[in-house]
């Protein structure tokens, strides 16, 4: 599956405590258009997977290419993951990463368990862009693409049409 680029994704959510979980994840699509739905994939070995089995919210976020190393460390069993990062709380107290290329603030739809992983499908409830192109993951290495024309542009007008906040 490393011969199949992909972008690279956060996703982080808080636990009944206020603690905070994430991970990197490259398994990451739309599900659905009506309602607003889409997609990850989490490991049930990993050390994040309670929090998110239980977690009524979470937020993705595509990156981009200078979060290279913040994407290394969320993969890193055991790290801490949030120490010199640029997280803040949103309004649900889950940590959000504004300066991504694109995240997404997403409820609880549905999991599904598969295999040694678990499928986390959220309703997109909130989303953000930033000026930035998202990289993607390749062959074990990161690469940054070029930045389109009018890529907010394009993203306001899907977002309308859908119905989803703006952030």
């Amino acid at each position: 599956m490393a011969s199949f680029p992909s972008g690279t994704t956060i996703v982080t959510t808080s636990d009944t405590g206020g603690g905070w979980w994430g991970f990197t994840a490259s398994s990451f699509c739309s599900v659905s258009l009506d309602p607003p739905l889409v997609l990850t994939c989490l490991a049930t070995g990993a050390q994040c997977f309670a929090a998110f089995a239980e977690a009524d919210r979470w937020n993705i976020h595509v990156l981009q290419h200078r979060h290279a190393g913040l994407a290394m460390r969320f993969a890193t069993r055991g790290a801490d993951k949030f120490a010199d990062s640029d997280f803040a709380p949103d309004s649900a107290g889950v940590p959000v990463l504004r300066d991504a290329s694109v995240w997404l603030r997403c409820s609880a739809h549905s999991r599904v368990e598969a295999g040694d992983h678990l499928i986390l499908v959220g309703r997109v409830e909130e989303v953000g862009i930033g000026p930035e192109p998202p990289m993607v993951y390749f062959r074990r290495g990161f690469h940054s693409l070029e930045r389109p024309a009018d890529d907010r542009a394009t993203l306001a007008s899907v977002m309308f049409e859908l119905g989803v906040g703006w952030g």
